[in-house]
């Protein structure tokens, strides 16, 4: 295939994956309108070259559902990450994607549900698909869900029927493993009324000396009386673009939760989104984000109360350490028609050094006397008593500042799943 971003590139594209017409047609109207939009006017500077982006690569391989039918590289990649063994013990469904293809796809559950990598979905179920797909996250909002709309590859597509409660997690993975990987995935999930879902996701890649751009969207919908659960720790390297754009609409009685940590990356804009349209809807967002030498993390949640009775809470914890910049940036509305809502936002963040930067930028709008918003925001350093204290017990100073942190993003950590939390200690301890 052509490598360069055009409109045969996506022609071609479209050909290959045996896309309907209409798909096609969204791709090059993207298309269209990505050469339109600029850049963000906000947040960190982005600066890579779209000509030098590879738009789409797989390693020819079919999806498989059977893990001894994958590729040995492939394969070994994965179980280096820990991956497999933590879907055997622990969930419900696993998904894992390479580059731009889902490559291994298999679901251990036998309720009645649909987990399928999104392309397979558009070929299996495509009235459904068509239903939601780019109703909620639309292709214009902004440059990279333009470009999304153009190349997407990949992503998961889940459909929880009504009255169905998993016992366990369905997990995605993504991974990027080739230099200058733009990596694409479209994730669409409904909860469907009175059905409930957890969904973990996780984020890696390899480091090289040239960026990389990952650009995902996500749509969820939660019906009434629905429960949905996102959780994501992202450890993509340190020359990925992480600019992503997720949105969950909740109808009456419904809630949505997102678990978002934020490790790796040189910069990130991620602001996962709530749009509490039913009455008595509920969005919560619970984020850390840990920037460190060469890293802008600007990260945060979006509420939009439209029903009665709404509540959301946003609770966001921050790390900057050696010159990095974690700031917070998020916005909460409370429409006229949200009598009665409540809002809450909290911001805590730790500077370990002098060095290291942070901003806290919200936008709070309430538009009835009915409603409230309460937010709190704090920047501090290191507690030099505290520091003194472990250290006067044998501990080392590096080690002492490690279990602050640990301390400081208690919150967050006991809402991730075991494994999760293991996996995010080892990392801030690296």
């Amino acid at each position: 295939m052509k490598k360069q971003l055009s409109k045969e590139f996506i022609i071609e594209l479209s050909k290959l994956k045996k896309e309907p017409e209409w798909m096609l047609e969204f791709r090059l109207k993207s298309y269209e309108k990505f050469l339109e939009l600029e850049n963000p006017h906000f947040g960190p500077l982005i600066d890579f070259s779209f000509e030098e982006i590879l738009y789409y690569k797989n390693e020819n391989e079919k999806n498989k559902e059977n893990w001894d039918d994958v590729d040995k590289h492939v394969k070994d990649t994965f179980c280096n990450l820990g991956v497999i063994a933590a879907e055997e013990k622990y969930l419900d469904g696993v998904s894992n994607q390479y580059e731009s293809e889902v490559v291994y796809h298999k679901q251990k559950t036998d309720k009645e549900i649909i987990f399928l990598s999104t392309d397979e979905a558009l070929q299996r179920y495509p009235d459904l698909f068509k239903e939601y797909f780019n109703t909620l996250v639309k292709y214009d909002e902004n440059k990279y869900t333009a470009l999304n709309g153009a190349v997407w590859s990949g992503g998961t597509f889940i459909y929880i029927p009504k009255n169905t409660k998993l016992d366990r997690p369905l997990q995605s993975y993504f991974r990027i493993d080739t230099a200058n990987l733009g990596q694409f995935e479209r994730t669409i999930i409904i909860v469907d009324e009175n059905a409930q879902l957890e969904y973990i996701e996780g984020c890696t890649a390899r480091s090289y000396s040239k960026n990389s751009l990952h650009a995902g969207v996500v749509e969820i919908f939660v019906k009434k009386n629905a429960t949905m659960r996102y959780s994501t720790i992202q450890n993509w390297s340190t020359d990925v673009y992480n600019l992503v754009t997720k949105r969950a609409i909740v109808f009456d009685y419904g809630k949505m939760e997102w678990i978002d940590g934020n490790i790796g990356s040189k910069v990130t804009m991620k602001y996962p989104s709530c749009i509490l349209k039913g009455d008595y809807a509920t969005g919560n967002s619970i984020s850390v984000a840990y920037a460190k030498d060469g890293q802008a993390l600007d990260a945060g949640a979006k509420m939009i109360h439209i029903g009665k009775y709404t509540k959301s809470n946003i609770l966001s914890k921050s790390i900057a350490e050696n010159g990095g910049i974690a700031n917070y940036r998020g916005k909460v509305k409370i429409c006229k028609s949200a009598i009665n809502a409540q809002a809450e936002v909290k911001c805590d963040t730790i500077l370990v050094d002098e060095k290291s930067k942070s901003d806290t930028y919200p936008t709070n709008i309430v538009e009835n006397n009915s409603s409230r918003i309460s937010h709190e925001a704090a920047i501090s350093k290191v507690d030099q008593e505290k520091l003194f204290y472990l250290m006067s017990k044998g501990l080392s100073e590096q080690r002492a500042k490690e279990l602050l942190i640990m301390g400081f993003i208690a919150d967050f950590k006991k809402e991730l799943p075991m494994e999760y939390a293991v996996e995010l200690n080892r990392l801030i301890k690296e």
